[in-house]
């Protein structure tokens, strides 16, 4: 449902006559670098990874702008961004205390959904701009844990901070190109079946490149 509205939202004004309303909406094409550090602790087990990944989404976003120099918006990711699928073989203790142990292989799969950010931007010439704001993400976890253990889903929150570069065209339209720092610290899932197990991602932050063209209105 949130896509439908937003989606409907840019639609009708991409579609309106150019009016002085202070409105700026448009798309933008992202390339990202996303790094971040998990653990899952079984017990008194402990196993640990790091992943790095590239990302291209596409987003739209709607401003109102304040004076001539601010704008507040919001910037959405109607897609979810799927992670690849990391494997890690751990020694399993189990539960029987007798000191034996087995090997089991860990699955892990996660989606980043709904992908949001309020910012704010400011214009520090006629074409260059600083902006920042908070981010938004849905966790949608997917494992095959041979450990047993099941996690349910969860959200992150964090900060951003963008520069960019902005020129106008005829008509109300413009284009973009910026670059921007997320930082969404980091979540802990704990087990449904186990409420001594749990994961942890940690330091999960990125940089990114976008082009983005737009209209005012």
């Amino acid at each position: 449902m949130k896509k439908i509205i937003l989606s409907t939202i840019f639609s009708v004004f991409l579609c309106l006559p150019a009016y002085s309303l202070g409105v700026n909406v448009g798309v933008s094409g992202t390339m990202a670098v996303f790094h971040a550090t998990g653990t899952e602790t079984e017990v008194a087990e402990k196993s640990s990874d790091d992943a790095t990944g590239v990302a291209t989404y596409g987003s739209l976003f709607i401003e109102k702008t304040l004076g001539d120099r601010l704008a507040i918006g919001v910037d959405y990711v109607p897609s979810a961004l799927a992670s690849e699928t990391t494997e890690t073989i751990v020694d399993d203790l189990g539960a029987a205390g007798d000191g034996a142990s087995s090997k089991k292989t860990n699955k892990v799969q996660v989606d980043f959904e709904d992908l949001t950010t309020v910012y704010i931007s400011l214009a520090v010439t006629d074409s260059l701009y600083v902006k920042a704001g908070v981010v938004s993400v849905d966790v949608s976890t997917n494992e095959s844990l041979g450990t047993g253990s099941t996690y349910g889903d969860t959200d992150m929150s964090g900060e951003m901070f963008g520069l960019g570069y902005n020129t106008e065209f005829g008509n109300g339209m413009f284009a973009r190109i910026e670059g921007s720092y997320m930082d969404f610290g980091g979540a802990s899932v704990t087990s449904t079946t186990n409420a001594d197990n749990k994961i942890e991602l940690k330091e999960l932050e990125g940089a990114s490149a976008r082009v983005s063209i737009g209209r005012s209105f």
